[in-house]
């Protein structure tokens, strides 16, 4: 661009002193429009060179973006691959978690119908008639409670002749069944008693508990591994003490038959857990 410019000039000079004023005039605007080209080009070529730092950090960027995006996609089919994994996992566990729930339900359902055996057994043997005699199920567990004016007399624990009828048929349905287990409970009324053996209504429901135990044991030939003696005093009436009526219906003993399925039980607590473990 100097170049151009010491040029110019002397062409200026030379043109000055052996041309015509006329002449000069014509080549020094021929010269301003030389300028004013130039000018114009310096002016484009700065443009352009900014413009080609400007592409070049685009291109850059473009280049980094597209190399994310090709580390994106890897890790996709990564998480694609795993969320696959995942899923079938996901679908051996539900699966597991049926078999388990199937199991239980086997389990409960045979729990019921060894329930239902026995309860059929016991009002086969025991009858239906007697009001004083009633043969249920009560949460699961098949009990069979007998009024104590068939086993014994007021505030006494020894059984009565009478009552051996009763538990005769009993035993016979225990002792046909080694692998369940009978308590005997026994229940008072609210009317306090004290003399010289029994200090309370403890001791007089326990020791009923354990007479019946030992007649079952002892005249009926029960296996004593079965028998669970248990007093519960008058704490769990069946109806209110406020009458003499009501006093007799609570004063009870409360036989419960417990199958020995305990197989049943560790099953079910041991599926439970699991199920609880895998959540």
């Amino acid at each position: 661009m100097k170049k151009i410019t010491v040029v110019a000039a002397a062409l200026m000079l030379t043109f000055t002193s052996c041309v015509s004023k006329k002449k000069y005039a014509e080549l020094e605007n021929k010269n301003k429009e030389i300028q004013d080209l130039l000018n114009s080009a310096t002016v484009k070529l700065n443009n352009c060179l900014t413009e080609k730092s400007a592409m070049s950090d685009q291109l850059d960027y473009l280049k980094k973006n597209n190399s994310d995006l090709i580390n994106s996609s890897k890790e996709l089919t990564v998480l694609t691959t795993k969320g696959a994994e995942n899923l079938e996992k996901s679908l051996e566990s539900l699966k597991e978690k049926d078999l388990k729930i199937s199991r239980l339900q086997d389990a409960l359902s045979k729990k019921d119908s060894v329930t239902l055996a026995l309860v059929t057994s016991l009002k086969k043997e025991v009858g239906l008639n007697d009001p004083d005699i009633n043969v249920n199920v009560e949460k699961g567990v098949v009990f069979i409670s007998i009024a104590d004016n068939l086993l014994f007399k007021s505030g006494s624990y020894e059984v009565s002749p009478g009552a051996k009828t009763v538990l005769g048929k009993v035993a016979k349905v225990i002792n046909s069944k080694p692998d369940f287990e009978c308590m005997v409970e026994g229940h008072t009324d609210n009317v306090p008693i004290k003399n010289t053996v029994l200090l309370d209504n403890w001791d007089l429901s326990v020791k009923r508990a354990t007479s019946i135990v030992r007649v079952l044991q002892n005249d009926l030939g029960v296996d004593p591994k079965q028998l669970i003696p248990a007093g519960r005093s008058y704490f769990i009436p069946l109806v209110a003490n406020d009458t003499p009526e009501n006093r007799a219906k609570n004063r009870r003993t409360k036989i419960i038959i417990l199958p020995k399925i305990d197989q049943f039980y560790d099953m079910i607590e041991k599926e439970m857990k699991s199920l609880s473990e895998n959540k």
